[in-house]
């Protein structure tokens, strides 16, 4: 979001086939009228509050969507994303949609004012002569606009009696569009528009949560002076979520891993930007040593769990896993009808789809496991290069060297394909996954708890149920009539040869 100190030119800007090469759209839900009055007023009340700086005429949000966007109708896209921002904050909007030049973004601008046309305007009419000074602050008599010649000051003016001196055309500004909290608010809100829309479940959205366990990486905008100092802290944010991770597949808590990501990162830059201001160089050192920090904990929880932690999906069967959740009944929906027997527990939606989600957890863990290995090699590395010493060791410093450099390329690239293993299914970070995969467990052992009991209160054989289940059934159905067609047609053609 940004502010808008000239509005109009701003919106000729965006609305413009001559300055933008690729717009596809633009909708509006006012007059152009409106936006000539709102800015003139809103000049007019800031000239009077005699704030310094710039007036803020109105606002801008910039939606980026996902490229998959290019096949719906630009017109009604456009409509529908407008129409969605007036409806919740009901204020006035003009909006284009873009793309740019390489046609890699595709995106939505959205002007939208902070203030709201009054039904009726108040227009307030002076009963005597009205005295006005240069900053359009109203006093009480002549003589205080009066200079030395006693000629009226340049920039000064009267109104008259039965002139109009005030005329109120918008409600004042709403203070919460420049909170924080709109923004997230709004954020959300299209995140979740854009998510009903998108087929591809490895495109869907999902706005960074802060406060997480993560860090959040900045955008880079066009021609920016900053960019290669941006680039390189969007890299050491990545190097600390890649060890997050790893973390979390490795067991760690959740509340662990915030303990560290506090005390390591949060509490020393809050500290250092304090003393010294923002340097940008310190953060790179602070997060390195968080990293460090938390791949210690990792190793240490590697260390005294190796078995729950590393073997977890050895140990554990889907179809009986062992970790069974006694005396529950969450995952299980029955019904309260009277019945001689009760009725088979049914398995709920999360439960179903604990076989699928044991699949991708385990091949989390065994990208863990192997990353795990490769850094124990690159450690022996570091480990052999810092013994290697003498004046004639420096082809073998250099092959070790280059074996040390091949092993961080291959780690980091191993790191990366750990969210990407869970984007293939629809998630977008891994800890999402786990909190699914958590709850999809435990929903599944005691689904299998309830179906033991009541196997033994029947004695019976549990039915399948679900769409699989159903589709089986079906299927059977369809071979036994193929079977009593051949069969009667058989007959048939033996009661003819009598």
């Amino acid at each position: 979001m940004t502010k808008l100190s000239n509005v109009k030119g701003r919106i000729t800007y965006i609305s413009s086939h001559a300055k933008q090469e690729n717009l596809y759209a633009v909708y509006e839900t006012t007059e152009r009228k409106f936006w000539r009055e709102l800015a003139k007023y809103n000049q007019e009340e800031f000239a009077k509050s005699g704030t310094e700086g710039k007036c803020i005429e109105a606002r801008e949000l910039i939606i980026a969507l996902p490229e998959s966007f290019t096949e719906f109708q630009p017109d009604r896209l456009l409509q529908l994303f407008t129409n969605h921002f007036k409806q919740n904050y009901g204020t006035d909007c003009i909006a284009a949609l873009h793309h740019n030049k390489r046609k890699t973004n595709y995106h939505i601008h959205l002007i939208f004012a902070e203030r709201k046309l009054l039904d009726e305007p108040i227009i307030k009419i002076a009963s005597r002569n009205m005295f006005y000074n240069e900053n359009g602050k109203h006093v009480r008599t002549k003589k205080e606009i009066l200079g030395e010649n006693g000629e009226i000051r340049e920039g000064c003016c009267i109104v008259k009696k039965g002139e109009v001196y005030e005329k109120k055309l918008f409600t004042a500004k709403e203070e919460r569009f420049k909170s924080n909290s709109f923004l997230d608010e709004v954020k959300h809100s299209y995140t979740d528009l854009i998510n009903i829309y998108v087929q591809d479940e490895s495109q869907k959205l999902q706005v960074f949560e802060r406060g997480g366990v993560y860090l959040a990486t900045k955008k880079i905008g066009k021609n920016n002076p900053k960019a290669q100092e941006i680039e390189s802290d969007n890299q050491k944010r990545q190097e600390w979520n890649r060890a997050v991770d790893m973390a979390l597949i490795s067991g760690v808590p959740e509340p662990k891993i915030m303990e560290v990501k506090r005390k390591e990162i949060t509490e020393p830059i809050r500290k250092s930007i304090a003393r010294r201001g923002n340097r940008p160089r310190l953060f790179s050192r602070v997060v390195t040593v968080a990293v460090e920090a938390l791949e210690f904990l990792i190793a240490n929880v590697l260390f005294k769990k190796p078995r729950e932690v590393l073997k977890q999906t050895e140990q554990t069967e889907i179809e009986h896993p062992k970790h069974v959740a006694e005396n529950s009944t969450a995952a299980v929906k029955t019904t309260k009808e009277e019945k001689a027997e009760p009725e088979q527990p049914k398995m709920t939606r999360l439960a179903s789809k604990y076989p699928k989600l044991f699949k991708v957890n385990k091949e989390l863990e065994d990208q863990n496991g192997a990353i795990q290995q490769k850094q124990k090699q690159l450690s022996a590395k570091k480990k052999e290069l810092s013994e290697v010493k003498g004046w004639f060791k420096g082809r073998k410093k250099k092959e070790l060297q280059n074996e040390i450099d091949e092993l961080k390329s291959q780690i980091r690239d191993m790191k990366d394909y750990l969210p990407r293993i869970v984007q293939k299914i629809g998630y977008r970070s891994v800890q999402e996954f786990l909190k699914d995969f958590k709850a999809s467990q435990t929903e599944y052992s005691q689904y299998r708890t309830a179906i033991e009991k009541w196997k033994k209160e029947t004695g019976k054989e549990p039915v399948a149920h679900g769409i699989r289940a159903k589709l089986a059934e079906k299927k059977q159905e369809i071979q036994n009539e193929q079977k009593n067609k051949q069969h009667t047609h058989k007959q048939n053609k033996d009661w003819g040869a009598r």
